[in-house]
């Protein structure tokens, strides 16, 4: 199998691609598309009480026949419906017709509500009554991370977070922290720079290393990732591109080649800082003029007023 399995603190081992359901909806269209990734190849599948399809994975495994120990379940507590944990966890299993998941994550910090070590402990039962083999969290930060662990009997498995070559340089403390407690790191949205942000400094060094490797330059990215030490979590509603990022795994990049994405990634960095800054500089101007216009011409509405009372006085 070209992508490896990533041992887990847990004990468990988690696959290092993942199918992701965020953008599939719900209804007919994500059991095609879950069909089409279990037939193509995908084991893993990452879903969320937010992305409103876990019946539909349910579902579509049910269709298949599959045995679940074949499949590899992730979903998330979202906080939907401001139902708590033990409430989310339970639907979740009955909405994905499974007595467990294998990972189970916190999917914002901004929703653990009272606070994290609260929550945390919330999580830590549904691992204790076997509801979960795996619990982690979702765009948590080095210091979200630090706060968790003061208080954490079961460190987590798992860190989701945003991750690509545009903002590795922002997201190293993070992953440096993860790797100092054994903490998996898994990546979303790891194909912007192609998708998101094309034409930046990236897209040298990506088309180089395709080139040489026969490959293409969303291959490399994902390879990037996984050299990285992180799962990829992506998604298509193409067949062949699923197929393509199933061959991903095969990809060996150099030393040089890591090197040469991180140096450019960092310069596209800067230059998304910039203009991002740039861009709130310009609102801010903006906003600053209406301000000025509207205070002149509520001060001349004043003057007029005064002016016609004064006339009508005089009448």
């Amino acid at each position: 199998m070209p992508w490896d399995l990533i041992p887990l603190n847990s004990g468990y081992s988690i696959p290092g691609l993942a199918y992701g359901t965020g953008t599939l909806g719900s209804g007919q269209w994500p059991i095609d598309q879950l069909t089409q990734a279990f037939d193509t190849g995908f084991y893993h599948i990452d879903t969320a009480q937010l992305y409103r399809n876990e019946a539909e994975v349910g579902i579509t495994i049910g269709q298949l026949g599959l045995e679940r120990s074949d499949v590899f379940i992730t979903t998330k507590f979202s906080g939907f419906n401001g139902l708590d944990i033990p409430t989310s966890i339970r639907n979740s299993l009955e909405y994905l017709n499974t007595s467990y998941v294998d990972l189970y994550l916190i999917h914002n910090p901004d929703i653990a509500v009272p606070d994290i070590p609260t929550v945390w402990a919330q999580m830590e039962k549904v691992q204790e009554e076997g509801l979960a083999r795996s619990i982690g969290v979702s765009n948590f930060n080095e210091k979200q991370l630090e706060i968790l662990l003061s208080s954490a009997k079961i460190k987590p498995a798992a860190n989701q977070i945003y991750l690509q070559p545009y903002n590795y340089h922002q997201q190293s403390p993070t992953l440096e922290f993860a790797a100092k407690y054994d903490i998996v790191i898994e990546a979303y949205s790891a194909l912007t720079p192609i998708t998101g942000e094309p034409g930046g400094p990236v897209d040298a060094p990506l088309n180089a290393i395709a080139a040489r490797l026969g490959a293409t330059t969303d291959q490399v990215l994902l390879a990037w990732v996984k050299a990285k030490g992180a799962v990829v979590v992506t998604t298509s509603s193409k067949k062949a591109r699923l197929l393509s990022y199933l061959s991903a795994g095969d990809l060996e990049l150099s030393a040089e080649d890591i090197k040469a994405i991180d140096t450019a990634g960092a310069i596209g960095e800067k230059r998304i800082m910039v203009r991002r800054g740039l861009r709130k500089l310009g609102l801010g101007v903006l906003f600053g003029i209406v301000i000025l216009v509207a205070c002149s011409y509520f001060k001349g509405s004043n003057k007029r007023r005064n002016v016609a009372e004064v006339l009508e006085i005089n009448d």
